[in-house]
Order: C-alpha cells, then structure tokens, then sequence
C-alpha cells in the first residue's frame, strides 16, 4: 500500500468515527491501540505492553547522549555486516498485546532468514533479534514488563542501560526464557546471536566513544564475525 493510499484511508476513518486520544495506562488490544496511535498528533510517542499503554515521558540529556552511543555502536556493526538491519525508535508489533518502541534494535534482515517481516501497511512484525532499552525512569518497566513481553515474543537478546543503577543488563533467550549472558573475564559483553558485536559496558557508562569503537573493531575482526558474513551473503 503506497503512502498516499494510506494517508487517504486514515484520513476517511477519522472523518468517519472520531478515535479517543491514547492515555497512559489504558487497557487495549494490538489492533486498537495501533488505529488509535495513528490518529494521535505528530510527534506522539506511546507503547502498547502487555495489553497496557505507555505514554513516553520527557527525556533528559542523559538519556539523550546514551542513545546517541548506543546507536553509533550498532550502526557500525549494521555498517560492517551486510544482512542485517538497524532501527531507532521505530515500532514493532510483536503481538496481540504488545506493540513497543524501542530505543534501538537490530535484526537479520527478512530476506536473510530473519525473524521481522514488513506489513502491508509497512511496519514490521515479529520480534526484532536483539533490542536495546535505555532505562532511567522507565526502569521497572524495561526490567519487568518490557521484559516479559520480549521474552514472550522469542526476542534473542535484550539489552537494557540502567542509567539510575550504573550497569548494563545483557540478557539471552536459552529454551524460551531469558538468562542473564555473562560479562567477560575483560570485562566485555559478547553477543551470542551477533557474532562480533561485542560491548564494553563500563566504557559505555563513561560514555568512553574511542574504547567502545576499539572493542567492537576488535569484535568485527574475529574469525566468527567473517563467517557470520559469509553465512548472510549465502541466504
């Protein structure tokens, strides 16, 4: 469905049957709660977890500046390993209750065997590979609910910066639960779904760019990395 098309149908159902606005805590369906997303103002952010809506706060800078980091570092790995794709703040619909946005999240591309599809309305379904929360004042949800949700939807890996706490969660989806993966010797998270995508979180939480870009180069020039390329090109 193009773009226009789409516009056009939303604008008609608006006209049709006036849709409530969005509010923190209702109790909706999937399919509901997108229709009524859609007919929210631009710039409108909001979460559909477990049947519940989530209405985004203000960030603040510190926020801000981590999702900046983060996304770099999975922009270089996107950059440096044809067949898989990288997204920020961009919905995915993992199921009849749950509809997030999350901060970040990075996938196998759909023609490369991936888990995500695209819709005919052009959003995509399933559940991204690995996502990536920043967690300040949404932490009880993104340790809990979000959670729970992602585990529920076979997310692979989930990643949450505690920015309250100080630490980095990594957790890994082992026989449909998640476990939480287990930091390194040197103090380096390895990603058991990405090979090579490899993070330093106590350099992350410094916001150090130099030594987060070093080991994930370090990652990227592994022998795991090459033939987890050469596996993607082959599909």
């Amino acid at each position: 469905m193009s773009t226009l098309a789409r516009s056009e149908r939303l604008a008609a159902r608006a006209k049709e049957t006036p849709l409530p606005p969005l509010e923190n805590g209702d109790r909706l369906d999937q399919k509901t709660f997108h229709e009524r997303y859609e007919a929210m103002p631009e710039g409108t952010r909001a979460e559909l977890i477990g049947g519940i809506v989530y209405m985004a706060s203000p960030l603040k800078p510190r926020h801000g500046r981590m999702h900046m980091r983060l996304a770099h570092w999975i922009v270089e790995y996107w950059d440096a390993t044809p067949g898989t794709e990288a997204f920020d703040n961009t919905t995915a619909i993992l199921g009849e209750e749950s509809e997030p946005q999350p901060d970040v999240y990075l996938i196998v591309a759909p023609d490369k065997g991936g888990q995500m599809r695209m819709n005919e309305d052009e959003y995509l379904e399933g559940a991204p590979e690995l996502i990536v929360e920043i967690a300040s004042s949404s932490e009880s949800i993104d340790l809990h609910k979000k959670k729970s949700d992602y585990e529920r939807a076979g997310v692979c890996e989930y990643v949450v910066v505690a920015l309250r706490q100080k630490r980095v969660f990594w957790f890994v989806a082992r026989n449909g639960s998640f476990e939480e993966l287990a930091l390194g010797g040197d103090g380096i998270y390895r990603s058991e779904r990405f090979p090579g995508l490899w993070l330093d979180s106590a350099a992350l939480l410094r916001l150090d760019a130099p030594r987060i870009r070093e080991v994930l180069q370090q990652g990227l020039a592994t022998p795991e990395h090459d033939d987890f390329v050469k596996q993607l090109a082959a599909k």
